[in-house]
This record gives structure tokens, C-alpha cells and sequence, in this order.
């Protein structure tokens, strides 16, 4: 090791921030690196959103289409055959959105809804935000109860 070999540590150290418009000899005065006149020279200048420096910007570019429907209630869709393979695979006894969760197959703050494709083979309590017509009826043929919360 060597005097001239000798640095600090990696990070210990930091750079000097520039120290703008302190006279022009120091190489960052006159106009403190911002150039000559114009509104991006002056105090206060903030570039409008989405802005192209004069080129149609892309929001205004591309058209507009559809629209989102404020009101739509997304459900976590569940077919009841695909519930006889997770009973099965989890042992359920119920079905609800908690069960579910627990499982890891819905977030928390998903809605769930039964579906009729498929058959249902195991007698099973349904405790869900919604179930269509022909899921409610083969539940209820397999013996199951249906509960909406």
C-alpha cells in the first residue's frame, strides 16, 4: 500500500453539489446553466403535462374509444366443476369467500359468484355474493344449501 493509493471508502464520500450563478469564473455563472432567455430560463417554469415541444402530443393523437362503465360489479367467476376438484383438493365443507381466500384462490375484497357449467357431485354449503339460476338449481338437486351475502 501506497500514499498515493489510498481512497476512502466506496460511499463515504459525496459529491459537491454545483454551485450555480456564483460569477463567471467559476464556469456556472452568468446564466447558472439554463441558457439564454425563454421561459425555461426563468424561476417557476413547469412544462405542461404530456407536452411534445410542439408535436401533437400522444393523448391528442389517438383516438378515442369506449368507454368504462362506472357502475359494473366484477365478480370472481367459479364454475361448479372446477368447485368439485378444489373441494376435493382442499377439503371443503363450504364455500364462501373466506374459504376461498384462505385457499388463496380470491383476494380478500373479490366478490364471488357460482356458475352452472359442469356437475356437482358433493353436498356442499354455498355462502356467496351471487349464483345463477342453473348453478342454484344443481346445487340444491346435489343436496347443498345456497346462502347469498
Amino acid at each position: 500500500m501506497n500514499l498515493h493509493s489510498l481512497k476512502p471508502a466506496e460511499g463515504s464520500t459525496h459529491s459537491k453539489k454545483k454551485r450555480l450563478g456564483r460569477g463567471n469564473s467559476s464556469g456556472k455563472g452568468g446564466t447558472s446553466t439554463k441558457g439564454n432567455k425563454g421561459a425555461q430560463s426563468r424561476a417557476g417554469y413547469n412544462q405542461r403535462r404530456g407536452s411534445e415541444g410542439g408535436q401533437m402530443p400522444i393523448h391528442r393523437r389517438l383516438p378515442k374509444r369506449g368507454f368504462k362503465n362506472i357502475n359494473r360489479v366484477d365478480y370472481k367467476v367459479l364454475n361448479l366443476g372446477q368447485l368439485d376438484a378444489l373441494v376435493e383438493r382442499y377439503k371443503l365443507d363450504e364455500v364462501s369467500p373466506e374459504s376461498l381466500y384462505i385457499t388463496g384462490l380470491v383476494n380478500r375484497t373479490d366478490l364471488v359468484k357460482i356458475l352452472g357449467k359442469g356437475e356437482l357431485k358433493s353436498k356442499l354449503t354455498f355462502r356467496v355474493n351471487a349464483v345463477s339460476d342453473t348453478a342454484k338449481q344443481a346445487i340444491e338437486a346435489a343436496g347443498g344449501t345456497v346462502e347469498i351475502i
